[in-house]
């Protein structure tokens, strides 16, 4: 439970009053700034002969203590994913290593969603990157000379703060992952406008004050973010 007087609390009344000015624009990073995983994960089921969406119900069990979340929190390693993942998937009726998920997660830069960051931070807005990552494997490369790695580290200088839940020990959809973020470029929730692909990560922003986008195509999210910024982004 937050003590009295936290982030949230004011948050929380804040929400009741008028809208704030946006001040800060939240990005989550796969799916939104890079092509969804989703796509990589039902290829693979099809190509298994699992039914389609399998691995997004694996991680939709037990959802803070799955090998996925303690993974996102750094609890376990790689290593230790490959097999943690493998004992909820065999609890599924299913045999997936931790290893061939890992290996699916190498989503695509979308070029008009970087165009998007240039636009929104020369317009003056406070900008953070918001993911729920893996220190060994989140779709970004573990060697500092693959020219993939260095594309991603590129378009990482864009933003003021990156909130990365490896490093930070808490994950989306925990409150405190966004009262970080919010601390981290000095905003309160309700100067927010947070992008991200999924509903459950976006549920608790929008409790805290933030205008939320969920994020089904980048031309749908730009759209959004456009009417609420009064920008012409993409």
């Amino acid at each position: 439970m937050l003590a009295a007087g936290s982030l949230y609390d004011r948050a929380v009344t804040l929400s009741a009053q008028p809208e704030a000015q946006v001040r800060a624009v939240f990005w989550d990073f796969g799916g939104v700034v890079l092509t969804s995983p989703f796509e990589a994960f039902n290829r693979f089921e099809r190509e298994r002969g699992l039914p389609l969406d399998t691995i997004r119900t694996i991680n939709a069990t037990n959802p803070d203590d799955n090998a996925w979340a303690r993974f996102e929190r750094s609890d376990i390693d790689a290593t230790g994913f490959d097999e943690a993942f493998a004992h909820d998937a065999r609890r599924a009726g299913h045999a997936i290593r931790g290893a061939e998920v890992l290996a699916l997660l190498r989503g695509d830069i979308r070029p008009e969603m970087v165009r998007a960051l240039d636009q929104v931070r020369a317009a003056g807005y406070l900008m953070a990157c918001l993911t729920n990552n893996m220190s060994g494997g989140d779709g970004r490369t573990e060697s500092a000379t693959d020219p993939r790695q260095s594309e991603i580290n590129e378009v990482m200088t864009r933003f003021h703060a990156v909130i990365e839940s490896s490093k930070v020990g808490v994950r989306k959809p925990e409150t405190r992952f966004y009262e970080i973020a919010c601390e981290s470029v000095g905003v309160s929730p309700n100067e927010c406008v947070f992008l991200d692909d999924l509903g459950i990560n976006l549920k608790p922003a929008a409790a805290m004050g933030m205008r939320t986008i969920k994020v089904v195509s980048a031309r749908q999210a730009l759209d959004e973010l456009s009417s609420i910024l009064d920008l012409t982004l993409g």
